[in-house]
């Protein structure tokens, strides 16, 4: 089982849902950073159970504990080894359907894989690993901090309800992380009614990330834009991952579709961005502009059809404490896989010492 995302800047995640504890280690993080447990909890704060009456009610403080690599307030160039502890789960919820396969849920695909899996609430497979890639990420951001590089992500559309207007100030305003706070309060309604009904709903999250120096990325196989998919697409939720204008070039003319380049106050630009920041695999120096689908939650009250490990037909009604929609807390896990994969772009680039070359400015 694969367990390490990155190539200079490493992360490598462990623990399950219903075990004792959630643990991720950096591996590249170049030395003199400086870092505080209250820099990585911040970020973990966004994304914990228990926010609001539209996530899962589980209450996990999701404190983390730095155990290695950080030496009075700044990185030492070593691992960093970071716990965070399950303290509120209930494994009694799972054992009346401990043989049964959850509907698109990944226990029949572990079952085959592995020949065993860990049905206490998903095991390895539950949300609640990315709690362990949202603390790493927050390492990620502290990085790109001195380069003036900001991630932000919210959600653009829940359960059919788009946001209509963009204000980055009303992301953290909401429950739903909607940057138009009509839309939010719409979104927020729309959640509400479809939990009353046993159900559940997915929606599209944006993200973006600003002040992306050009050059970042490999023509071929390591196409910055692939890499991003990559991660993204690695998040359990997430089915669908686009760039740029992504599907709409399908019905878009050469001419319409092209970015074309002007000079602006001594600096290369672009009238339009359809390429969201991202030519040939490489970075262009504009914003770069990614959306993932969120399915709904798989873990719903409503009866539903499903088959036992002996391959007998059964039906399953799933109890417990889930999010009647993900969307919301998967915007700053969405945040971390970005800024993840950025920073090891730039470390490929610039080296461990971190000094950026002239050629990026």
């Amino acid at each position: 089982m694969s367990n390490t995302f990155g190539q200079r800047f490493r992360i490598t995640t462990a623990g399950e849902s219903h075990g004792k504890s959630i643990s991720v280690t950096v591996d590249g993080c170049p030395a003199g950073i400086k870092l505080q447990a209250e820099d990585i909890q911040k970020e973990l704060d966004r994304r914990k159970p228990g926010q609001s009456k539209v996530t899962t009610q589980r209450k996990e403080e999701d404190l983390v504990e730095i155990h290695s690599g950080v030496f009075e307030d700044t990185t030492t160039g070593a691992s960093i080894m970071m716990l965070i502890r399950n303290t509120n789960f209930d494994t009694s919820k799972y054992e009346p359907i401990r043989d049964l396969f959850r509907p698109n849920s990944a226990d029949y695909t572990y079952w085959k894989k592995y020949g065993i899996r860990d049905w206490r609430g998903g095991g390895r497979a539950s949300a609640r690993e990315t709690a362990a890639r949202v603390a790493a990420g927050a390492i990620a951001k502290k990085i790109l901090e001195l380069e003036n590089i900001v991630v932000i992500g919210y959600c653009l559309e829940i359960g059919g309800i788009k946001a209509e207007s963009i204000d980055y100030n009303e992301i953290e305003k909401n429950p739903v992380r909607c940057p138009d706070k009509n839309s939010a309060k719409k979104m927020e309604e729309r959640i509400l009614e479809v939990k009353s009904q046993g159900d559940s709903v997915g929606g599209l999250v944006e993200i973006i990330a600003k002040n992306v120096p050009p050059g970042l990325g490999e023509p071929t196989f390591g196409k910055l834009s692939a890499k991003l998919m990559e991660a993204l697409g690695s998040i359990g939720a997430v089915d669908c991952v686009e760039n740029g204008a992504g599907m709409k070039v399908k019905d878009m003319l050469g001419s319409e579709c092209n970015d074309q380049m002007i000079m602006d106050k001594g600096r290369m630009r672009f009238l339009t961005n359809n390429s969201g920041g991202i030519q040939g695999g490489i970075s262009n120096g504009e914003d770069i502009v990614l959306r993932i689908a969120v399915k709904p939650t798989p873990s719903i009250a409503k009866e539903q059809k499903t088959i036992d490990i002996h391959g007998k037909e059964a039906t399953i009604k799933i109890e417990g404490k889930h999010d009647p929609c993900i969307c919301p807390r998967i915007v700053p896990v969405a945040e971390s896989m970005v800024a993840l994969v950025l920073v090891d772009y730039l470390l490929l680039a610039e080296g461990a010492n971190y000094e950026v070359r002239k050629w990026l400015r």
